[in-house]
């Protein structure tokens, strides 16, 4: 057998192997000097108790409590719809009110602070609630169920992995593939991603590959069929866990027209009749009591009426895309599920739907934004830009997120929204049980307390499994969650979950008893400053009335008892983004003053790379001309909405420099000369301020070929895109080249230098 085909068989079936392990079981054959003496004795292989159902979780992203039409949205979801209407609808499930901690909550069965993923990896500290390590004594639903025999799947985002470990370098034991998972296809790093321009990972390695066309949703249900099919076709008599969980509706809101034209003059009313007609929709189904009052807007957020006729048909128009991105993710997830049940598995499969990871994003702004616009830019010049942009809503040139205005709407009936871990609008979104098997109650409501955390106990008690008291012989640390499995066939079942905590970015609540305290922690003010409330969910479940002055004895109470949590799943230090400590885990690059990179590299995800904004750097490239001439990118991170890229064209080098909203070229007067050489390109950050300006100056082989002054440069990561030696991929940085516009010559390698002044 050839070394390379031989390495290749040892590391597939090596990291199957290390995901089977398990202690050796004693030989129960007998061993005789030869063969014809002995009595063979195989080991058993782990197998799923007979019956279990197949297990597919569902994760939406950014979605409000009233967008979809399975809960009285105006949003349609036919197959969401399905789902209810022959399972369960819960109406008090409640999420961490952001991304990472709801998947590490999800996935874990524990509170995410108590898992070390207080906020994202890419914002931990030193400290156990926040440093983004999941301890593997918390062990993940994959594990468990890999435990129990089934194979385990993986798709879409991840978001859980900490920084460092986000290169080609791993360690992969923090991945999918090393928390339990089979496989795994998506994106692990990131909240977000280009829906048309995908950074696709396989299992731990990087496909050089763009989306060709396709939408992300689309290829994250062709791959679910293709493993589903491939597992079905090789052992049918063993189950399998999907693990589902879609960028939708994460801005960029992206889809084709087709999707979004479906809604065209369905938001013409605007986001104040939205709220009243969803309400008395949900009023109608039985989804929130009849009784119930829309809060007042949120603070900031104008009367539809009060708008202009430019900003009410910009508006609508980001309306129409998101809700045409939610149909088509609707209509994706559809195709699995169909899939399901046209090879007879539907009927023995259990599916956990959780309509968002928290609440409507907040992150639009109070008039939305089309793409990445000047920081220095007012509101007003965003509002006109976005109207002068607004053809460009849900195209692969976007970077769309709709204006509050809608993120309140979509919230009906609750106020706030995401990261507001105080209120229900941040942390209530709907939760679908669909399982035949089980469920009897066909297209029933129940309104039990419940929580992220819940949705493990209750599918490995629905499953009739077990969790072991070790995996890979590290004894497991206890599920915080409580089975929801007791209300299944009781809708009136009292809540056995009575308290639960929530926090992010210092912004917190405490729940008991049908109680609640919170405060919304403004970023960067004292903590013991932060004025707190106190709501009484049982008569006042959407927080109206505040009643932190008329019991204050109750209140106290609660604050005693946050404390009393805090102290239990290292919720403190309390921190929101500011003051000395980095908001960025440590990285494999921290510190060195000159890395060189080697042709080969697969991409580095912009998290961990090299940290290239708000500093002095050089690119060096070493490269070998042919007689003839080269052309391609040698070196490049980012892309269309912001990057930097290092290239040869017309035999001259040239460097741009992509702020998202200004191109800073600096061009060549110099042809390459035929053979070995070096192109070096120098940026003295002359300005330290973010976002400050810069000298750029290009190099052939230490003369001086070209300089020009880049006026202003980007504070934070060059979105979606990472760092790649050789081409640009996915979208170009330039719009003087395609991507991925490969280097023709002989690239030897790259320097990355930091050693020049940088700005104080």
């Amino acid at each position: 057998m050839k070394k390379s085909l031989f390495t290749f068989l040892l590391i597939s079936f090596g990291i199957s192997a290390i995901a089977q392990k398990h202690s050796v079981q004693p030989y129960k054959g007998k061993v005789g000097k030869t063969l014809s003496e002995t009595q063979q004795s195989w080991p058993e292989k782990v197998k799923a108790p007979k019956g279990s159902p197949n297990i597919v979780w569902i994760l939406l992203d950014d979605i409000g409590f009233g967008a979809i039409s399975a809960f009285g949205g105006l949003i349609e979801t036919p197959t969401l719809d399905s789902l209810a209407n022959n399972g369960l609808r819960y109406t008090n499930f409640h999420t961490t009110a952001i991304c990472a901690p709801t998947r590490a909550a999800l996935l874990t069965g524990r509170n995410h602070h108590s898992v070390h993923m207080g906020l994202f990896p890419d914002n931990a500290i030193g400290t156990p609630g926040y440093d983004a390590v999941i301890p593997f004594e918390k062990g993940f639903i994959s594990e468990i169920l890999r435990e129990n025999g089934y194979n385990t799947y993986a798709l879409g985002k991840w978001h859980i992995t900490p920084i460092a470990d986000l290169t080609p370098a791993g360690p992969f034991n923090r991945w999918p593939t090393g928390r339990g998972f089979d496989h795994f296809y998506g994106y692990p790093y990131r909240g977000s991603s280009d829906q048309y321009h995908s950074q696709l990972w396989e299992d731990t390695r990087r496909l050089n590959q763009d989306n060709n066309g396709k939408h992300f949703n689309t290829l994250l249900a062709d791959k679910a069929i293709a493993y589903v099919s491939e597992q079905k076709s090789i052992d049918p008599e063993k189950p399998f866990f999907l693990y589902f969980a879609t960028g939708a509706g994460h801005a960029p809101h992206q889809v084709d027209k087709y999707w979004s034209d479906k809604y065209k003059g369905k938001f013409d009313k605007g986001w104040d009749k939205y709220r009243e007609e969803v309400l008395a929709r949900q009023i109608k189904a039985g989804i929130v009591p009849k009784n119930t009052v829309l809060p007042d807007r949120n603070p900031g957020i104008k009367k539809w009426d009060s708008l202009s006729v430019a900003e009410r048909k910009l508006y609508t128009k980001f309306m129409e895309v998101y809700a045409g991105f939610l149909t088509q993710t609707d209509y994706e997830i559809g195709r699995v599920i169909r899939h399901l049940k046209e090879i007879g598995q539907l009927d023995n499969t259990l599916i956990a739907v959780s309509v968002g990871d928290n609440g409507a994003s907040k992150e639009g702004t109070f008039v939305g934004f089309v793409n990445s616009y000047d920081p220095s830019w007012t509101e007003e010049q965003i509002l006109q830009q976005n109207i002068k942009d607004q053809d460009l809503i849900g195209t692969e040139f976007s970077k769309a997120n709709y204006p509050l205005g809608w993120a309140a709407a979509t919230n009906v009936p609750f106020r706030q929204w995401k990261t507001d871990a105080n209120t229900e609008g941040g942390t209530r979104n709907p939760l679908i049980l669909f399982y035949p098997e089980k469920i009897k109650d066909k297209g029933g409501i129940r309104s039990q307390y419940s929580h992220i955390n819940d949705i493990l106990p209750t599918t490995i008690e629905l499953a009739g499994l077990k969790i072991p008291e070790s995996i890979d012989g590290i004894k497991q640390d206890p599920i915080e969650g409580i089975s929801l499995a007791y209300s299944i066939n009781d809708p009136k079942a009292p809540s056995r979950k009575t308290q639960q905590y929530y926090e992010v970015l210092g912004t917190r609540s405490i729940y008991k008893d049908g109680w609640k305290a919170g405060v919304l922690h403004k970023r960067g003010e004292d903590f013991s400053k932060d004025v707190w409330e106190l709501y009484n969910l049982n008569e006042d479940f959407n927080e109206r009335f505040n009643l932190a002055k008329k019991n204050p004895e109750k209140l106290k109470e609660l604050q005693a008892l946050f404390d009393s949590e805090a102290a239990k799943y290292n919720i403190y230090p309390l921190k929101d983004g500011t003051g000395p400590i980095p908001t960025v885990g440590p990285g494999l690059f921290d510190g060195k003053e000159r890395v060189i990179l080697y042709p080969g590299l697969s991409t580095i995800v912009e998290l961990p790379a090299p940290k290239i904004a708000g500093r002095s750097f050089s690119v060096i490239a070493d490269i070998d001309v042919p007689a003839q001439g080269s052309e391609g990118v040698l070196f490049s991170t980012g892309g269309r909405a912001s990057g930097i890229s290092l290239f040869i064209q017309n035999n001259k080098p040239q460097f741009i420099y992509n702020t998202g909203v200004e191109k800073y070229v600096v061009n060549s007067n110099q042809i390459i000369p035929s053979g070995k050489s070096l192109i070096r390109f120098d940026f003295d950050f002359t300005d330290g301020k973010p976002s400050g300006s810069g000298v750029g100056t290009l190099y052939i082989n230490n003369v001086k070929a070209g300089e020009s002054k880049i006026t202003r440069t980007v504070s934070s990561l060059f979105a979606h895109e990472g760092l790649n030696l050789g081409f640009d991929d996915l979208t170009p940085v330039s719009d003087t080249y395609k991507a991925p516009f490969p280097f023709t010559g002989k690239l030897n390698k790259v320097i990355l230098d930091f050693q020049t002044k940088t700005a104080q």
